[in-house]
Parts: structure tokens; C-alpha cells; sequence
């Protein structure tokens, strides 16, 4: 009987125990992205856990805070391609208002990232002020970030937050969120407005630096105090108000048409270059086309400068040539002269002087001499009147000529 009460209790206890382990009374299981901490039930002390696993709980109370979170501000019920009315007239609008310099006004949609300090010093700190991870969130990532926002918007024109400074926007905002708020100064100044030309007086706040050349803060980083690091702040969105977005939009048309100017300009300007340039061109290749021709009849020139050289040179050789000939062949006939007295060529011409004298003798019919003669021949005998002639004639020619035609005798 006593071995079966036992049994009953322990089965009792087994069940017990299980009952409380599954209803997470016992022990918590601990999330890897989670941090969890534990408040003993006695003595309250607060037990931190960082890492994954199984942990002791003891029937103490538990609170899970994420290691990373994101902090949105929009307006949850605006959807894309819609009107911002739906947000700006009493909708969920969870947007972070800003105003700027010029006295514009504007709604920041972003977001921001934000890791958890892993230390029990800073957990335990932020636990107890805050308690839970919507507070945190709620009453001091907002508010930083609000802060921030509201304090960026006096270092610009609400047109130089849509163009010139929006980059400077949003590292302004992200610089204080991380390192605390700036210092400022505050003046009035005249300023001419960009669209209708007309004098205004604005605020113009500046940023306090130190002999470091750093802004100088007005307090400490709140974030950083906490050891919470704050990363990749973004802004998705800025829609400003309607007078704000009508002067953005009058400014957005003459900046176009001054482009539009100045592209139209510098195309003007492209083309007289390009004009210039083909001109240049043009020039360049009528300049090369006469060169060609001029280098063409120079090559010509040069080729008749060449080839009268050659002929010159072969005329010197031919006249030298000719010289050499009509040297050779004057002296040839010297020799032969020399050798017979020139007896051929004086026969030659003393034979075409008979000849001459023949064929004038041949047809003639009247008196050669005088009918009368006084006296005779020596032997008796009377020549005949042409044979004379022909004879005196024959002898006359021989002796111009310097020819002997006497037959010469044997010399015994």
C-alpha cells in the first residue's frame, strides 16, 4: 500500500513538473535574435540572456527584447500613386513633420535601424526606465528622431531641401540622431525670392562649430548614452505643403525652360563648331587636294628635268661619238689624199667634166673656131675645130684639177 502512494506521487510530481515545463513556467527557450530577461520572483534581480538556448526561468516574469528593430514613420494609410490628402486631413499619419527657413512645411516617410546594446549595465537601464521594447521604441527612438528632424529644418529653404541640400538633409538628421543635437545661431536676413524677385526676411539658422572644426552639440547622444547604434536612417519620401509643392513646381519649369535655353544654346554653339570644324576640314582637304597636284606636276617636272638630263647626256655622247667619226673619217681621207694625190677624186671630177663637155658637143652644129685660120699643122694635118676645143678644154680642166695625164715611161 505505502509503495503505491509513493509510486502515485511521483507519477504525480512527473506530471506536475511537465505541466509546468510546458506551460514555460520553468524554463524559457531563448530566440537567437531575441534578448531576454528574467526577474527572479523572490529577490526581483534581473537575469539577462543574450545567446540561444534553454534557460532557467523559475516561475519569474519574462520580457523579450529584439536585437535589431526598425523604427517606420509614414503615414500607413497612403498608397502609391494616391493623394496625400488621405494622410494630411486627420488619416494614420505616422510621417515626422518638418519646417523649414522660408517658413515651408513638410511631412519626413522614412525609416531607421537600430541594434540592441548587449551589456546587463545598459539593459538593465533601459529596461527599468522604459520596460518593454514598444516604449523604447516609442519614447526614445522617436523622439531622437523627431528631435533631430525638427532641428534639421531650419538649416535649409524648403526648395534647397527638394534640390540643393537634400542630401544635406538627410545627413544632418542621421549626424544628430547619432551624436546628438546641434548647437545653433539664429539671424534674420533679406533675402530676394528665387521666383518673384521680391525681398523677404528669413530666418537663417547656423551650425555652432568648435575649434575642431565639429558641430558642437547641445547635449549628449541619447541613443549613445544607452548604447543603442543607430544605422541606415533613409527619407522615402518628403511631400511638402500646396503652397510649398506649387513654388517647387513653378521653380521645377523655369529651371527646365533655363535649361532648355542653355541645351539649345550649347547646341547652337555645337553646331557652329561643328560648321567651323567641317570648314577647317574642308580647307585642310582642298589645301591637300592642290598639294597632290602640285606634288604631281612636281614628280612630272622632275621626270622631264630627268629625262632631258639623259638626253642631254646622250646628246654628248652623240656629238662626241659624231666628232670621233667625222675625225676618224677626215683623217682617213687625209691618208688617202696623201697616199695618191687624191687621184681618185680628181679623176672623179675631171670624168664628170667630160662628160659635160661631150654632151655639149654632141648636139652642136655650128663653127667651133674661126672659118679662116692662118697657118697649118706642123705635120700637115688640120684638127678639127671641135677637137680643138674639146682638147684646150680637156687640158685646161686637168691642170685646175692638178691632174697628169701624161703617160709616164719606163725608166730604163
Amino acid at each position: 500500500m505505502e509503495i503505491r502512494k509513493t509510486l502515485a506521487l511521483v507519477v504525480a510530481g512527473v506530471m506536475l513538473l511537465a505541466v509546468l515545463v510546458l506551460s514555460g513556467k520553468v524554463v524559457e527557450n531563448v530566440n537567437a535574435k531575441e534578448i531576454v530577461v528574467i526577474q527572479d520572483p523572490i529577490d526581483g534581480e534581473l537575469h539577462w540572456y543574450v545567446t540561444a538556448g534553454v534557460k532557467w526561468q523559475g516561475f519569474g516574469s519574462v520580457t523579450a527584447y529584439p536585437k535589431r528593430a526598425i523604427y517606420d514613420f509614414k503615414c500607413s494609410e497612403y498608397q502609391e500613386g494616391t493623394s496625400e490628402s488621405q494622410c494630411t486631413e486627420g488619416g494614420t499619419d505616422g510621417r515626422i513633420s518638418i519646417r523649414f527657413n522660408d517658413g515651408g512645411h513638410g511631412w519626413v516617410d522614412g525609416s531607421i535601424q537600430y541594434e540592441m546594446p548587449l551589456n546587463d549595465a545598459n539593459l538593465t537601464e533601459l529596461h527599468v526606465r522604459f520596460g518593454s521594447p514598444e516604449s523604447i521604441q516609442k519614447q526614445l527612438i522617436e523622439t531622437v528622431v523627431n528631435k533631430s528632424i525638427y532641428m534639421t529644418g531650419p538649416l535649409m529653404s524648403s526648395r534647397e531641401s527638394f534640390a540643393d541640400k537634400r542630401n544635406d538633409l538627410l545627413r544632418y538628421v542621421e549626424d544628430q540622431v547619432e551624436g546628438g543635437v546641434y548647437q545653433t545661431t539664429a539671424r534674420d536676413v533679406r533675402v530676394k525670392d528665387e521666383l518673384s524677385g521680391a525681398d523677404k526676411t528669413v530666418k537663417l539658422v547656423e551650425i555652432v562649430n568648435g575649434q575642431n572644426g565639429q558641430p558642437l552639440r547641445q547635449e549628449q547622444a541619447q541613443l549613445t548614452k544607452f548604447g543603442i547604434k543607430p544605422f541606415n536612417f533613409s527619407i522615402k519620401r518628403l511631400p511638402y505643403d500646396k503652397e510649398v509643392e506649387g513654388q517647387i513646381k513653378q521653380q521645377q519649369e523655369i529651371t527646365m525652360q533655363v535649361q532648355t535655353a542653355i541645351a539649345e544654346s550649347r547646341q547652337a554653339e555645337q553646331r557652329a563648331i561643328t560648321v567651323e570644324q567641317q570648314g577647317k576640314a574642308d580647307a585642310a582637304k582642298a589645301k591637300w587636294d592642290q598639294e597632290v597636284i602640285k606634288a604631281k606636276f612636281v614628280t612630272e617636272a622632275q621626270q622631264r628635268l630627268e629625262v632631258a638630263e639623259l638626253d642631254r647626256k646622250a646628246a654628248v655622247e652623240t656629238k662626241a661619238k659624231d666628232i670621233l667619226l667625222g675625225e676618224g673619217e677626215a683623217r682617213r681621207r687625209e691618208l688617202v689624199m696623201s697616199a695618191d694625190n687624191a687621184l681618185e677624186i680628181k679623176a672623179k671630177y675631171w670624168l664628170e667634166g667630160q662628160k659635160v663637155w661631150a654632151e655639149a658637143v654632141k648636139g652642136y652644129q655650128g663653127n667651133w673656131v674661126p672659118s679662116v685660120v692662118m697657118g697649118g699643122g706642123q705635120n700637115g694635118a688640120t684638127a678639127s675645130g671641135a677637137q680643138d676645143l674639146v682638147n684646150l678644154l680637156t687640158a685646161k680642166t686637168a691642170r685646175e684639177l692638178g691632174l697628169d695625164l701624161s703617160i709616164p715611161r719606163n725608166k730604163q
